[in-house]
């Protein structure tokens, strides 16, 4: 081989190697940053940077995008004395390379230590159901205190959750039969709702199903009643229409007397007045029109009653019973000794002789 072209393969190689140690590619959404002769120079920004050979190196990569960090579950003390464990998730993002490579050395590990100091702090302060139902509180709580503490390690943090809060198991034995109980509450409750609007619907239902009834039973009254009242027009306008005596009125008041006595119901039965006289009154409408015929067997026999009920004597006193017998006995027979003149009156062999009496004289 030529002596020439060995220096020029060892130059070219040196020089590739130079050129490849200046070259620096950093990737988007990261940093690097650059020591010379063991000192800080500068952060590489994303893109192609050239550096000095040999003298700058590359110290840390440090990646700018916002990063998750879980913690392991920590034991905290509240304020009633009770352990509980409490696990934590972190957003976090840097801000300064130059900071967060040379400010602190592990600043994972301080967040975590810093949280769980903090959380402790607060948690300290609050029992256990305040700890369980104040998670906003905390997390705000964490989150000032983290980022004012971060701030000059190049970190700004984000958000703190809190992930988990585990109390003894004792303490959830409790919880359950306390959750169960406040269920069971709240079940009695509603079955004694729904019993309770059950019985005022069915009342309700009650009372609607009485006023119908009664404006039903209202309804009937009022249309039997009118029914009643022009029952008795028409009657009334019947009598007047066909000009009715006072011998058919004495024998529909006769043929309603036993009527009166009919009922079982009946210990005591007051005789009207009017009695007498009805059956006065109908023996001599009838008994005038028999006198112009030839004499018939009804109206001697109708002429007892009317001759005992016009020399009507004092009755001692008798009881209730024996005085409605008597009385229903007495209409009951003035009753049919007025009928039998009726119909003795209207038979054709009543009128017959008196329509010969007439011609004859």
């Amino acid at each position: 081989m030529d002596p020439v072209v060995i220096p020029i393969l060892v130059a070219a190689i040196v020089v590739v190697f130079l050129v490849a140690s200046a070259v620096r590619i950093v990737p988007q959404a990261r940093r690097y940053n650059i020591e010379r002769f063991g000192r800080y120079r500068r952060t590489l920004q994303p893109g192609l940077n050239l550096v000095v050979p040999v003298a700058d190196r590359i110290n840390t990569k440090l990646d700018v995008r916002e990063q998750v960090y879980s913690s392991d579950p920590r034991p905290v003390i509240t304020e009633d004395n009770l352990v509980v464990n409490i696990d934590t998730v972190l957003y976090y993002q840097i801000t300064d390379p130059r900071a967060a490579a040379y400010e602190v050395a592990d600043y994972l590990q301080a967040i975590d230590q810093l949280t769980v100091t903090t959380l402790r702090n607060v948690i300290g302060s609050m029992d256990l159901e305040e700890t369980l139902t104040s998670r906003e509180e905390i997390n705000s709580r964490l989150r000032a205190v983290l980022d004012d503490a971060t701030g000059k390690w190049g970190i700004r943090v984000n958000r703190v959750e809190i992930k988990a809060i585990d109390p003894p198991h004792t303490i959830k034995e409790a919880m359950e039969k306390q959750m169960r109980a406040e269920r069971d509450k709240r079940a009695a409750i509603l079955h004694a709702e729904g019993e309770r609007q059950a019985k005022i619907l069915t009342a309700e239902g009650t009372k609607q199903k009485d006023i119908l009834e009664a404006q039903g039973t209202q309804q009937a009254m009022i249309l039997r009643a009118d029914g009643e009242a022009k029952a008795v027009e028409l009657v009334f306008q019947a009598v007047h229409r066909n000009n009715a005596d006072p011998k058919v009125l004495a024998y529909k008041y006769l043929e309603t007397l036993p009527h009166l006595a009919s009922s079982d119901n009946n210990t005591f039965w007051v005789i009207p007045g009017e009695l007498t006289e009805a059956v006065r009154t109908v023996t001599s409408a009838f008994g005038d029109q028999s006198t112009a015929g030839p004499p018939t067997p009804a109206p001697s026999d109708a002429a007892a009653p009317a001759d005992d009920t016009s020399h009507e004597s004092p009755m001692p006193e008798l009881d209730a019973a024996t005085a409605t017998d008597e009385a229903e006995k007495q209409a009951a027979a003035a009753v049919s000794d007025a009928k039998a003149e009726a119909e003795a009156a209207m038979s054709p062999q009543a009128h017959l002789p008196h329509r010969e009496q007439t011609s004859g004289d």
